[in-house]
Formats: C-alpha cells, sequence, structure tokens
C-alpha cells in the first residue's frame, strides 16, 4: 500500500505562516473597499470573492464597500451623458444620480452579492439608505487653482458627505452569518439620495464598526517613496510630509486622509494594497511581510 503524497513544504509553510494571524484576527471585524481592477477582471473577482468567503469561514466578520465607477461611466455614455469630474467627485444631476443609485444598487453590487455565494458565502447586498444606514449632508468642493487665486466653490449637484452612520443592520446581519455588501450611496436630510464617495464610505463604516482592518484595494501597490520604492508602513506625520511634496498625489491623496481619520478614531491599521495581484487579501492579512502599505496612528 502507497502512502498519499505529502503537500509540497511551501504550501505547508505558507499555512503555518498563516496560522497565528487567523487566530489573531477571529472575531475581527475587517471592512474592505472593493474597487478599481479587482472589479473588473474576471479572475481578480473570482479571486475576490473565494477571499471573503475564507475570511468568514475561518471566524473573521469582512463587510465589503464598493465603487462602480466604470459600469456608470459605461450606462452614461451608452445614454450619451458625458460624464464630468472636478477634483475626482462625479458632477452628479437628477439623470446622473438615478443611473448611480440604479448601477451600484443593482447591477454592480447584486453581480458581487451573487458571486460571493456562488463561492460558498452568504453576502447580503445593501445600500447606505438601508435600515438608515448612511445619512449624508450636500457637499461643496472648494476649487482654487493657485495659492494668489481666490477659492471656487463649486456645487458638484447630488454628491454627499457622511454625517452619520447607523451600523445595526450590518451588526445584525455579521452577528447571523451574513457578509453584508454596501453600495455608497446615503440618504438626505429632506429623504434625497447623495452619491459618496466610497472611499469615504469605507472610512466612516470601519469607524462605526471599531473595524480592527479597513482596506483599501487599489490599482497600485501602495504608498511610493520619492524613489519609487514601496513604503511598508506610514504614519500621519510621514503622510502629511509626502503630501506636502508632492510625492503622495492625486487619488492617493483623499485614501491617506480617509486611512488617517480612521486610524485616529480606533481603527487599527489600514493597508492599502494592489488589487490587481491574486488573493491580495490573503496575502495582505496572512503573511508576515503583507503586500501593501500600513497606515497606522
Amino acid at each position: 500500500m502507497t502512502s498519499a503524497p505529502s503537500p509540497s513544504r511551501n504550501v505547508a509553510d505558507i499555512l503555518v505562516e498563516a496560522l497565528p494571524y487567523i487566530r489573531k484576527f477571529s472575531g475581527m471585524t475587517i471592512v474592505v473597499k472593493y474597487g478599481g481592477h479587482a472589479m473588473v477582471d474576471e479572475q481578480l473577482r473570482e479571486d475576490f470573492a473565494q477571499d471573503i468567503t475564507l475570511l468568514k469561514f475561518i471566524g473573521l466578520n469582512p463587510v465589503v464597500v464598493h465603487g462602480g465607477g466604470p459600469q456608470i461611466n459605461q450606462v452614461l455614455e451608452r445614454m450619451g451623458i458625458r460624464p464630468q469630474f472636478v477634483r475626482g467627485m462625479r458632477m452628479t444631476d437628477a439623470v446622473t444620480m438615478d443611473v448611480v443609485e440604479m448601477v451600484l444598487g443593482g447591477k454592480v453590487n447584486k453581480s458581487i452579492v451573487a458571486l460571493i455565494n456562488r463561492h460558498g458565502g452568504r453576502a447580503v447586498g445593501l445600500s447606505g439608505k438601508d435600515g438608515g444606514l448612511l445619512q449624508a449632508e450636500k457637499l461643496h468642493i472648494v476649487k482654487q487653482d493657485s495659492a494668489d487665486a481666490p477659492p471656487e466653490i463649486i456645487d458638484p449637484g447630488l454628491v454627499g458627505r457622511v454625517t452619520r452612520v447607523d451600523p445595526e443592520i450590518i451588526l445584525t446581519l455579521s452577528q447571523k452569518g451574513f457578509i453584508p455588501v454596501v453600495a455608497p450611496v446615503g440618504t438626505g436630510p429632506a429623504g434625497e439620495t447623495f452619491n459618496i464617495n466610497a472611499d469615504l464610505v469605507a472610512s466612516r463604516i470601519a469607524m462605526a464598526l471599531s473595524a480592527g482592518r479597513l482596506i483599501y484595494l487599489t490599482d497600485v501597490d501602495g504608498v511610493l517613496d520619492g524613489s519609487g520604492r514601496l513604503v511598508s508602513s506610514i504614519r500621519a506625520a510621514e503622510a502629511e510630509e509626502l503630501i506636502r511634496g508632492n510625492v503622495i498625489t492625486g487619488g492617493m491623496i483623499p485614501k491617506i486622509e480617509y486611512a488617517l481619520e480612521a486610524v485616529g478614531s480606533g481603527v487599527t491599521k489600514v493597508p492599502i494594497i494592489n488589487g490587481r495581484k491574486r488573493h491580495a487579501l490573503l496575502l495582505e492579512l496572512f503573511t508576515d511581510s503583507g503586500i501593501g502599505t500600513e497606515v497606522t496612528q
């Protein structure tokens, strides 16, 4: 009788390396901002659904907050509407808001839910309007082209910022074994619907849940220094210096700002990782080195 082949040493080493992290994270709430290339590449979408399902099975409580900008743009363009942005914010009139809510709360949200469920998870789709999850108010954008120029206040339409998070619906679903998947729209004081930046929503939900981790999936490796090398860990003072020196630029700036707000309110760490890497979530959480930049207090 021949014995069954044993797994390779590499696989065994990986499992042993993961064990203390699985023990450490058991019972922890982890909020994941899901966006970028990981949402459109078919293999990466499958990997993400498997990762989220595995996290739930081994005792973590994952909460997914997703974007959907490219999908919204596709629908608007088919309608003959050209998307417009100011400082990275989508100009959102009433027609655009209808499209945003339809795409985020409908097609995108339900496709993520279905994929997680197909891999054995029990996902439930929500928008910020469900259960009073996200209360919001109108956002105004201040634009200043130069230090000498007067600031210009721009009205982006139905774009909001979070004023209050009521996490009860998320807590209830998580306690019952479900995986909440949240579309980033919220309700204003007069009942109006607001389009809200998904990075901001993820940060505020993580703060309200006292999450152990808030993880941003992006299309880059993390924060790079002036020489283009990955910064493995960064604190507030260091991040502010890199922003002032134009080393951190563009869309990474609000991510860092929201991450710093989260760690300042009790979230232990905020990893910013490259969602283009297969099983990025597992590599970040369950390996000694991780794969991105950790924002810490």
